[in-house]
């Protein structure tokens, strides 16, 4: 069995462990050592947060049963992409691989503030209520497939090694996690772990319900290209215990928290002043 056969057949295992693995640790430190005290139910929020999950995750593997890696194998076999028209170090094309796709989520992070159609997807997941480790899987079903196509195009014009994707998509779920958890991080080793991953106090600026903080601090898995490209903010003027999450147009748990005014959210007509190019 070649090593493509190999990561093909336990794509999914592996990326399920971590995530578990990293959820657990995540619920965990979240029991051990809160940052905030949360707002709403915190099993109302995550049945219906794990929920949304759920749905997605069955969806994706309907649409796209070999996911990411199943298109950078392809890539690999037609020598699709840049890296492959360059011989570099094994790792040298791992790093560089890793570092352009996060950029590239940088980049469509801001697309999504900036577009205000996808805004109204993306908004979903600015519309949590509260901020804890669940947050950080709640996406809009039809964002996750928008995500997963750019995903794709990435690869195909990158031609990273098939084990740069596999470690990239274990290192978003698990940052992604990590930075959405609601887990206090002593301010001299925060503003240490932040010069090389995006922290919880880093990222949750960027959840605040005031519009310039909420188009700020895009970065999900290395802090480098908020600061590089001006959209850096330290922390919120009001403090993290202080600041409210969420979105000011919507604060009714019955239509944010459940799964079906989620799956709505999209379609409702307001559309709010977070958009970015509707401030500047």
């Amino acid at each position: 069995m070649s090593w493509n056969d190999w990561i093909l057949g336990n794509e999914l295992p592996v990326r399920l462990s971590f995530f578990f693995g990293i959820f657990a640790i995540m619920t965990l430190w979240e029991i051990i050592s809160p940052r905030r005290k949360l707002s709403v139910s915190k099993g109302l929020r995550w049945i219906n947060n794990l929920g949304l999950t759920f749905i997605n995750t069955l969806i994706l593997r309907l649409l796209f049963p070999t996911a990411a890696v199943g298109v950078a194998v392809l890539a690999q076999q037609q020598g699709w992409g840049l890296l492959h028209y360059y011989e570099l170090p094994f790792a040298l094309s791992v790093v560089i691989a890793v570092v352009t796709m996060d950029f590239v989520i940088y980049l469509q992070h801001v697309m999504v503030h900036a577009i205000p159609l996808l805004w109204r997807l993306h908004r979903v997941h600015h519309a949590d209520l509260d901020y804890d480790v669940t947050t950080g899987a709640r996406f809009h079903t039809i964002e996750i497939i928008f995500s997963m196509l750019i995903k794709f195009a990435t690869i195909i014009l990158l031609g990273p090694p098939v084990v740069a994707v596999v470690i990239f998509e274990v290192l978003l779920n698990a940052t992604a996690m990590f930075n959405h958890g609601n887990i206090y991080i002593p301010e001299k080793i925060d503003r240490i772990l932040r010069l090389f991953v995006v922290t919880p106090d880093m990222h949750r600026v960027h959840h605040s319900v005031h519009a310039p903080l909420t188009n700020s601090n895009f970065g999900f898995n290395l802090p480098w290209w908020d600061r590089l490209f001006g959209t850096y903010v330290d922390q919120p003027p009001e403090g993290h215990t202080a600041m409210d999450i969420g979105l000011n147009e919507f604060r009714d748990p019955k239509q944010v928290d459940r799964l079906p005014g989620m799956l709505m959210l999209p379609f409702v007509r307001q559309l709010g002043e977070y958009t970015i190019n509707r401030r500047w």
